[in-house]
């Protein structure tokens, strides 16, 4: 009996020693660094045939030993992961159960509309492409909007993710993103406004941001078209037509097309257009919601990004002269 235990506690004395030695040893890989995906729900079996697969020069079975003994087995963690060599396998196992993913970058930007924004993801090479195929409607059904047009939805600003996520995943959280900021900003507005919902606040600041060259001029810009919608002029803002022309604008815009009624025409239609036109920043937001008390009703823009300001069509008209007709005689 005491050389059976003998025995045993011999055994399991190697096999403790050779699991410390497996347990510190670098491990090889197929280059350095090394990138490659933990599939989710995957067992940690299936994790460790993941890795020899990825390149990856491991025991499985004694990986997942290792995991099991160290209870990390149940602890591994899904994502894009990125090793160098001298690496232990006990090091990996510790980066796979805390999570400590490689991650990309996708920059959304204020103005883009939501084609563009579609384009980017379409494009970017460490995103899984769900959203390929889908419509419109179809995509705000899976990321839960029940919005029927994804105009101005997402909120721009650069978005942090493990590599191939599904750009579905990304799309959610930038609509999650605007929803809470226009709420929030919602809830600050000034008094007197003509708006009667946040989506309608949001279309405004869609023009805005399309109408500005300058961050500073956002303000007065949004106070020309709050002045104009109390007053009941048209806005005759350019950036809505140019929306409504869609892939059909040739980047120059024709007396023909301010005359062509659509809906996003607001040449030939009051009020705001049924949409917003475009991904409106913070800034522009906030400019939409708290315009500053003033009497311009017009702007032009002077050529370097600025804008001139008038009150009076007859100002406007010696503005126009001086920045447009000087520039195009």
């Amino acid at each position: 009996m005491f050389r059976l235990l003998a025995a045993v506690l011999a055994m399991a004395a190697c096999f403790a020693g050779a699991l410390a030695w497996f347990a510190h040893r670098p491990i090889a890989l197929a280059a350095s660094p090394l990138d490659f995906t933990i599939e989710p729900g995957s067992s940690m079996r299936q994790v460790a045939r993941q890795l020899v697969d990825a390149g990856i020069d491991v025991q499985p079975a004694a990986l997942e030993m290792l995991a099991r003994v160290t209870r990390r087995a149940n602890a591994i963690k899904a994502g894009s992961y990125e090793v160098e060599a001298g690496l232990t396998p006990l090091a990996l196992l510790a980066k796979l159960t805390r999570g400590d993913v490689s991650q990309a970058e996708l920059a959304i930007i204020e103005g883009w509309n939501f084609r563009q924004l579609r384009a980017a993801l379409d494009r970017h090479p460490d995103l899984r492409h769900d959203s390929a195929g889908l419509s419109d409607a179809e995509l705000l059904a899976r990321i839960g909007s029940t919005a029927s047009h994804p105009e101005g939805l997402f909120f721009p600003d650069t978005y942090l993710f493990s590599r191939r996520s599904s750009d579905l995943d990304v799309l959610r959280r930038a609509h999650r993103h605007m929803l809470e900021v226009l709420d929030r900003e919602w809830a600050r507005r000034a008094g007197g406004l003509p708006y009667k919902t946040p989506y309608q606040a949001l279309t405004m600041a869609s023009i805005v941001e399309k109408e500005t060259g300058q961050a500073a001029d956002r303000p007065m810009v949004a106070s020309v078209f709050v002045n104009r919608l109390n007053s009941g002029m048209l806005l005759q803002t350019d950036p809505t037509v140019i929306y409504g022309l869609g892939e059909a604008f040739d980047g120059n815009l024709r007396k023909r097309d301010l005359l062509a009624d659509t809906v996003y025409n607001t040449y030939t239609r009051p009020g705001l257009p049924p949409t917003p036109i475009a991904l409106p920043g913070v800034a522009a937001l906030r400019a939409a919601l708290h315009p500053p008390a003033t009497d311009y009703l017009y702007f032009v823009a002077r050529g370097d990004g600025s804008s001139e300001f008038s009150r009076t069509l007859d100002e406007h008209n010696r503005a126009v002269a001086q920045y447009i007709r000087k520039r195009n005689p």
